[in-house]
């Protein structure tokens, strides 16, 4: 007996689909070379280290995928390995940029699915679903902090790929289609492997999925109710009403099985992490408690006095401060700001009100994926709160830019919340047709006025780049301009984890410096054979060069040595480097 499944149907709007893909494709390739001419696709020091994460993996003195290092996960630096195999798109940074951008169109293709798939009564004619769906792919793709990022080395539009991709799949599973669980587990897997955001999503699809599926194992199914009604007076509508019968004994026969299958997937790449670092490192939490992590590196830089950032230890000042961040990336307009959060929290009580009721059949149980879409508020609450990681908003204390990009995470959540509120009010057959177009209109002129004033006033995720690396980008192209004077061949000792980018600059292959990345990290706390420790003891053996910044291990361990000074750079705010001839 043939299966009744929506996988067995097109895709919804393949058509609109293929357009969308192309104009998000064209968007991204404009703003990438804008930037790029501009010189702003490497301003974020976490993109060149990212880059050089990646390109130490080859290039090094010690290569191999122990050079992924910890902290940072490390799919998005595996991705980019291939395209920065040529020196010159290492140098310019371009290859790290590319798996962004691709990222960027899928995820502006699964906000059309979500929102296609979420509010659609009947696959191909529901034309408020489809007007709503390419509502939600326009606000998200055309938000100019979004554009600016996926422009970026950065991992922030990877990850919002994976993550709406993840409840796209989700989605199509709650509508019957058995196949897309296993899609949804592989998307999980993919996300955390590309931010911790993504384990936290797991954990709260994986209640959702075992929710869902004893659910159906006690014959009460959440997902019947999303289906259009067979008519069992046919004798084909009978016949396709026992098919579905027959299909959902077979799905609770195999709940357990999928389910199962569900969760190996998923965990499978956090326990790999955790594996890794608990061989490589010995400690399986090295990324969140380690000498590296978002706590420690707090910790170094706190002084006496200094209770630490805002929010700490306080979940909920942490939830504003995230909140604040959100209403940034969306609208620089206080006033604005408010009224998205009003237009997040009416799309929220609409979908919590409604979803049991008949007003309309897309806010019913299919709709409720759209609340995973929240998933970052609370993860980010906790992690500004307890895990070391600061969110600085500049109108708030202490007034400056740092981490504002991770409101990008709730752009998903208010694009989707227009479109649900775009799709009411065209269904809303009580209402008078002008006022519900009015009402359309109306939405549309706060989402043109909103980005119009970001473009106006400078995407903040690009401002806040340019206020954190802008005396560190000048050190690093002086640096780099004497570092291309070192002769060819040559060996330059030197801590890289600050100033990696002046090598890149430089096209100063990585094989030729001896950094930290040269050390075993399998011994702790130092490794007395590894060649980053004997080249400190003696760096007239090892190396023909060596670059100190103030400060650095590589200063600390010369001080004393009395080599030949070559040129000392002093830039305002930043350590004084020196280069000295070793030999």
């Amino acid at each position: 007996m043939a299966r009744i499944s929506q996988s067995a149907s097109p895709t919804p709007g393949a058509s609109d689909i293929n357009l969308l893909a192309w104009l998000a494709t064209c968007v991204s390739i404009f703003a990438f070379l804008f930037y790029y001419r501009q010189g702003e696709t490497l301003l974020y020091g976490d993109a060149i280290a990212h880059i050089n994460i990646a390109r130490r993996v080859f290039d090094s003195k010690t290569p191999g995928l122990l050079q992924l290092g910890t902290v940072w996960l490390p799919l998005p630096h595996l991705l980019m390995i291939p395209f920065i195999i040529s020196t010159e798109m290492w140098r310019r940074g371009a290859g790290g940029s590319i798996p962004s951008m691709a990222a960027y169109v899928f995820a502006v293709i699964g906000i059309f699915r979500l929102a296609r798939t979420t509010l659609s009564r009947i696959a191909e004619s529901d034309r408020y679903a489809r007007f709503a769906a390419w509502t939600a792919a326009i606000i998200f793709a055309a938000n100019p902090n979004l554009i600016y990022m996926q422009s970026t080395a950065m991992g922030e539009t990877l990850y919002l790929a994976f993550f709406i991709w993840s409840v796209v799949y989700f989605a199509d599973w709650t509508r019957g289609n058995a196949n897309a669980l296993v899609k949804c587990s592989l998307c999980l897997a993919a996300a955390c492997l590309t931010r911790y955001d993504g384990w936290f999503l797991t954990a709260t699809l994986m209640i959702a999925v075992i929710a869902i599926f004893a659910k159906r194992t006690l014959g009460n199914s959440g997902v019947e109710a999303t289906r259009e009604p067979l008519d069992s007076g046919q004798e084909r509508g009978r016949a396709a009403l026992q098919g579905r019968v027959s299909e959902e004994r077979t799905q609770r026969a195999s709940a357990p099985a999928s389910a199962l299958k569900f969760a190996l997937i998923a965990a499978a790449a956090p326990a790999l992490w955790l594996a890794y670092n608990a061989i490589v490192y010995r400690n399986p939490l090295e990324f969140a408690n380690g000498p590296y992590s978002a706590k420690a590196i707090e910790k170094r830089t706190q002084t006496a006095g200094n209770p630490g950032h805002p929010g700490s230890g306080n979940p909920a000042v942490a939830t504003l401060y995230f909140l604040k961040s959100a209403e940034d990336n969306i609208a620089q307009n206080r006033w604005l700001q408010r009224v998205w959060m009003l237009l997040g929290l009416a799309a929220l009580l609409l979908i919590t009100i409604r979803v049991r009721k008949s007003f309309s059949p897309a806010l019913r149980p299919a709709a409720l994926p759209l609340f995973f879409l929240l998933v970052p508020l609370p993860f980010y609450a906790l992690s500004i709160a307890y895990g070391g990681v600061p969110i600085f908003i500049p109108n708030w204390w202490p007034f400056t830019h740092y981490n504002v990009r991770y409101g990008l995470q709730l752009l998903p959540a208010f694009a989707l919340a227009t479109a649900v509120l775009v799709y009411i009010a065209l269904r809303a057959d009580t209402i008078n047709h002008r006022v519900r177009l009015a009402a359309v209109l109306l939405l549309f002129v706060v989402f043109g006025a909103s980005y119009a004033g970001i473009w106006q006033s400078t995407p903040i995720c690009l401002k806040e780049a340019q206020v954190n690396m802008r005396t560190r980008n000048q050190l690093q192209v002086e640096v780099a301009k004497w570092i291309e004077k070192i002769p060819a061949g040559s060996t330059l000792l030197m801590y890289v984890g600050d100033h990696v980018g002046a090598l890149q600059r430089a096209a100063f292959p990585l094989k030729h410096t001896i950094n930290e990345g040269n050390h075993r990290v399998w011994k702790q706390p130092i490794d007395q054979e590894g060649l980053w420790e004997r080249a400190l003891a003696d760096p007239a053996k090892y190396a023909d060069y060596v670059l100190a910044f103030e400060g650095d291990p590589v200063w600390q361990a010369i001080h004393d040595k009395h080599l030949p000074e070559l040129i000392e750079l002093h830039v305002t705010g930043q350590p004084r480097a020196v280069l000295y001839a070793a030999r």
